[in-house]
């Protein structure tokens, strides 16, 4: 599974990385901007998304739509990343079309959740 990760603290996108690698069978590319991003979707085409919520350039509600027409998918499914209060963004990150929120930084076993969830496996 191809996984476009978008955050612009390195700590969390090396942590995001080790947890992927461990997960196995995952492809990961990672950007630290909205721009960076969008130019990476056309060539990755990702089939998983996974979006800060602050961005230096953008924020990860307005990223996601442009982020799936760039990729040429926009079916794809799209979790958003924050450090801020759940409570306070998982409604309007569900409105703003992700399928949940990760609470910063992402760890494996939630991650191989939500994967799971999506009826991925290290085999497929």
């Amino acid at each position: 599974m191809r996984v476009l990760y978008v955050d612009d603290d390195r700590i969390n996108v090396l942590l995001f990385e080790e947890a992927c690698r461990v997960a196995q069978g995952l492809d990961v590319a990672c950007a630290g901007s909205g721009a960076e991003a969008l130019e990476m979707a056309r060539e990755f085409q990702p089939e998983l998304l996974v979006l800060d919520l602050h961005l230096p350039d953008t924020d990860g509600y307005a990223l996601l739509p442009a982020l799936r027409a760039a990729a040429g998918n926009v079916e794809a499914p799209a979790f958003l990343c924050t450090a801020d209060e759940m409570s306070e963004v998982q409604r309007q990150a569900r409105d703003a079309g992700f399928q949940g929120c990760w609470v910063k930084p992402v760890v494996l076993p939630m991650l191989q959740a939500e994967l799971a969830r999506l009826g991925w496996s290290p085999a497929a």
